[in-house]
């Protein structure tokens, strides 16, 4: 990937004090303002192996001045209005060029989502922010898959336009942890869920089986991500002593969550941890595709 703009923070932050280890909540704040796309994934990746390494933790109780300017993010792609990106045929290599960019794009915007709820919420539990290190780091060697294939389409990261719709419900629930749970992993990221496997059908009916492998591994990490977000939210829930399943709906109002559309991949989506209340609500709104049975996953 070719850098657009200097780096605007070091990825890693210096010790904060002789023996200590590095803050990681800080680390993430500065690899989130990162504006070149592979020294982003990079620094996401590095942190949380520090973390694991234990030459780096995450200070819950530090209140962090949000910067002006986030995320960090390269000149290019265009950002434009989802409407005005057009389809293209599978069919043809432009056409999955574009769908590999599409595909970078949210992988892109996936690792400033995570890196962002580690340094913007504080006083959450260890695991929280070891949780959020780990799918920033997922999503980052995601984006490095995709960038490799694209490049061998002929094209980077940055070529064709995006939409900036997952950034913009980052925006919505930048003061609450609560709804930044319900309805950015559990809505937004769990439509990936539902999306792979048709996408994944039509790069294999064009004969792409290395874009179809890399669709593999993000599903299945995926599932991951999707459920540390159903973990969190519930824990939320349970601490306010507040009910699971209306709390999502009044939040998915009050925010203007995107409205759920079938098919459903029903057996991810259990898998990812939404229980089977959830799952039979989804098929009132996909009365074509029947919930398979439980022992089905």
């Amino acid at each position: 990937m070719t850098s657009v703009a200097p780096s605007v923070a070091p990825a890693l932050p210096t010790p904060h004090a002789r023996g200590q280890p590095d803050c990681a909540r800080t680390a993430a704040l500065a690899a989130l303002r990162e504006s070149d796309p592979a020294t982003k994934a990079a620094a996401a990746r590095a942190l949380y192996a520090a973390v694991l390494a234990g030459s780096a933790a995450c200070s819950a109780h530090l209140e962090l001045d949000e910067p002006a300017g986030l995320p960090g993010r390269p000149a290019r792609p265009e950002l434009v209005d989802p409407r005005q990106l057009k389809r293209r045929s599978m069919q043809s290599p432009q056409g999955r060029a574009v769908l590999l960019h599409a595909l970078a794009h949210i992988e892109f915007n996936a690792i400033n989502l995570a890196l962002d709820a580690v340094w913007r919420f504080a006083d959450m539990p260890a695991a929280f922010y070891t949780d959020w290190l780990k799918v920033a780091a997922e999503e980052a060697y995601h984006f490095s898959l995709l960038a490799a294939r694209l490049a061998e389409y002929g094209h980077t990261y940055g070529d064709f336009p995006a939409h900036d719709g997952l950034w913009d419900m980052c925006e919505r629930t930048r003061a609450d942890v609560l709804a930044r749970m319900a309805l950015v992993p559990r809505t937004l990221e769990a439509r990936g869920l539902d999306a792979s496997p048709p996408i994944r059908a039509r790069l294999l009916q064009a004969g792409d089986q290395a874009s179809a492998g890399i669709l593999d591994v993000i599903l299945r990490d995926e599932i991951g991500h999707v459920l540390i977000g159903n973990r969190w939210f519930r824990h939320l829930c349970g601490a306010s002593g507040l009910d699971a399943h209306e709390t999502y709906t009044r939040l998915a109002d009050q925010y203007h969550a995107p409205k759920l559309r079938g098919p459903f991949n029903f057996e991810a989506r259990r898998d990812a941890g939404f229980d089977e209340a959830e799952l039979a609500a989804l098929v009132h709104l996909d009365a074509q595709q029947p919930l398979p049975p439980t022992d089905s996953a």
